[in-house]
């Protein structure tokens, strides 16, 4: 129970002194950000330092997985002490409140848009301001235990990726990977020891990939992989890596080591006709239920 009572009259004294140290080490000045409030990349937010472009690349400062985003769509920079947008040329135009721009000049609190579904908020923020909106933006996208996507992120992401992978024919890999009989992990050593199993591996899946690829929890104890540029057998070539890589690392856990192997399944386009984004996962799950039946600790790529 708390040792103070919400109607007690004492009100405890503070230290002015440390919270006046703390707004101190705050840096004075705000500064620019975009806000993503519209599009695939909802709530992402990016300081806007040292004249940054926007685009579909991942070479671009501001990585936008948008389909209908230019890969190199516009730019941000300073001219006369103001912020300014600049198109690049675009496809699909850039628009700042609604109106088609070549470059504009911005005020706190424009919304420009980047193609036809992305929108970014231009706004100042001081340090606090920046680290509430990362704390909820990772709060909204992350799981809170293994720090991989959430599955309403991932889901998301999916059906951009597949569609442009579909309009490019272009490839486009999805794993789905689970540890093989967790449940007698959590019965056997404590659920404590389940989540660390789980936060270490993530952190390790984490570690690997690249920084476009989105790894994300789907389930309790099941993963997914998207990566964009990889077909079936560069899939099922990482998949077997990360399979021989869980199975020999050594989860260690108050002094015990824990057996942890996983099955995975791969499935890629344009390897596979899909354009629908719930088949794409069926046939990932698919891939993963046979690696299952065929004995566990393996990979089966769908169509094997």
């Amino acid at each position: 129970m708390a040792d103070w009572d919400d109607d007690d009259d004492h009100t405890v004294v503070g230290d002015v002194a440390e919270a006046r140290a703390f707004l101190a080490s705050r840096p004075g000045s705000e500064r620019a950000y975009v806000i993503v409030i519209a599009g695939p990349n909802l709530g992402e937010t990016h300081e806007l330092v040292g004249d940054p472009d926007v685009g579909r690349t991942s070479e671009a400062s501001i990585h936008l997985a948008d389909s209908e985003v230019s890969r190199r769509h516009a730019r941000f920079f300073v001219e006369n002490g103001r912020v300014v947008v600049e198109d690049l040329n675009s496809t699909n135009g850039t628009f700042v409140n609604g109106e088609r721009v070549s470059r504009r000049a911005l005020d706190d609190g424009d919304k420009i848009q980047i193609g036809t579904t992305t929108i970014l908020k231009f706004s100042y923020h001081d340090a606090i301001d920046q680290a509430f909106q990362r704390r909820m933006y990772d709060a909204a996208i992350r799981d809170g235990l293994t720090g991989a996507y959430n599955k309403k992120y991932f889901t998301e992401r999916l059906t951009s990726e597949l569609a442009y992978a579909v309009r490019h024919r272009s490839a486009l890999c999805l794993v789905l990977f689970d540890l093989d009989h967790f449940k007698n992990v959590n019965d056997t050593y404590g659920h404590l020891a389940g989540d660390y199993v789980l936060t270490t591996l993530a952190k390790g899946v984490l570690d690997t990939i690249r920084k476009e690829d989105v790894f994300a929890r789907y389930g309790g104890e099941e993963f997914a992989l998207l990566s964009r540029g990889i077909d079936l057998e560069g899939g099922r070539r990482f998949s077997e890596r990360l399979r021989a890589w869980i199975e020999g690392h050594r989860f260690v856990h108050d002094g015990r080591e824990l057996p942890v192997t996983a099955s995975l399944g791969v499935v890629a386009v344009p390897d596979v006709d899909v354009t629908d984004p719930a088949v794409f996962v069926q046939c990932a799950d698919e891939a993963l239920y046979a690696a299952k039946r065929s004995g566990r600790n393996r990979v089966v790529a769908y169509g094997d």
